[in-house]
């Protein structure tokens, strides 16, 4: 299995390169790419490309497959032709259609934003997630943020998009395959868009869809640049953490369980059902959290008004500090399917799959 690796220049001339099955983006988009260098069964950008850059099976049929948008720089996950997923890697500008109809006292978090999920797509191309709302502007999809993120004895809001923001670095590779595609992304939280305080990796991997519906992997490494950084739930009692907003669903149902603290294994998933935009029949979105993760499992917070719902980070009444070398390791897995709420064998098999198998995210 080979990519073809097509990097576009403004006048829409190809320069192409044959790829192996991964490859690492540069960090600008809008420059020439200044050098290739290939390694055994990857091939690696360094440095930057050219206005946008695909990547299209070449030889053998790839069923699971990356691409870059050459006008967004985000990453599209296909199965096949139909869309998966989008990583909105590059920053995102908001839109002048949002900001006219943000009030005045809101304006402040319709901010420029990147690291996130948006659209996750259901079985039949329905748009599973909401961005750029103009009750909440800083909602953003499926994104992993806190709203107190403290440092240097001041207090920012990842989540709301106050002080800290995490940037691209361009050191991004995608892999594709038979059965899934995977996304490995660096990004820096920066201080007032200066400072970098945290270095994140974060891996997305798609799986090719089964009878039992689509599964996403997330994982995410944390890993503190400065002393100091300290990560908490809003006043330590409130949401932060995976955050999933929801777009309009028709007979939202949101489900959530969690074993009693005394059981063994302790199971807990959270759950979405209802028609989606887009769609005429009802999907499922859970989300299950890794029982390695610290403060496992977290608390369940939602706001059917939204709507928006997660698994919360750290525990209540907590800061969580960051260490410089001692990265934080949280990892989920969604399960996208057709039809509504499932017995309770059903999400025990899909938290398994998770938990009692080899980790999917290594």
């Amino acid at each position: 299995m080979s990519y073809l690796a097509r990097s576009v220049s403004p006048r829409g001339t190809p320069a192409a390169a044959s790829l192996g099955r991964g490859l690492r983006l540069g960090s600008r988009i809008g420059t020439a790419a200044r050098s290739v260098r290939r390694t055994s069964g990857l091939a690696v950008f360094v440095g930057v490309w050219t206005c946008g850059l695909s990547i299209i099976a070449h030889g053998t049929e790839t069923k699971m497959r990356a691409v870059v948008d050459p006008v967004s720089g985000g990453v599209d996950l296909f199965e096949d032709d139909q869309p998966v997923l989008r990583y909105n890697y590059r920053t995102v500008e908001p839109p002048d259609s949002v900001l006219e109809k943000v009030s005045a006292g809101s304006r402040k978090y319709a901010r420029a934003r990147s690291n996130y999920i948006h659209p996750l797509y259901g079985p039949e191309g329905e748009v599973l997630t909401e961005d750029w709302s103009v009750d909440h502007p800083h909602h953003r999809g499926i994104y992993w943020a806190w709203p107190e993120v403290d440092f240097g004895g001041i207090r920012g809001d990842l989540h709301a998009l106050q002080h800290v923001f995490a940037r691209p670095t361009g050191a991004i590779e995608l892999t594709g395959g038979e059965t899934s595609a995977r996304i490995e992304a660096e990004n820096l939280w920066q201080w007032e868009d200066k400072t970098p305080i945290v270095r994140e990796l974060a891996t997305i991997i798609a799986h090719r869809t089964t009878e039992h519906g689509r599964l996403v992997d997330l994982k995410f490494q944390f890993t503190a640049l400065e002393e100091g950084v300290k990560l908490a739930r809003r006043g330590t009692e409130k949401y932060g953490g995976l955050n999933i907003r929801l777009s309009p669903v028709k007979g939202l149902q949101l489900v959530h369980h969690a074993d009693l603290p005394n059981a063994d294994p302790r199971r807990a998933w959270s759950d979405s059902v209802g028609v989606r935009s887009g769609g005429s029949s009802s999907v499922g979105l859970a989300v299950f959290e890794s029982s390695t993760n610290p403060d496992y499992p977290g608390d369940y917070v939602h706001y059917p008004d939204l709507p928006w719902f997660q698994p919360t980070f750290p525990r209540a009444g907590t800061r969580y500090e960051l260490k410089k070398g001692k990265p934080l390791t949280l990892r989920y897995r969604l399960w996208i399917r057709r039809g509504g709420q499932v017995d309770e064998v059903e999400y025990v098999t899909q938290w398994r799959g998770l938990n009692e198998t080899k980790p999917q995210v290594p």
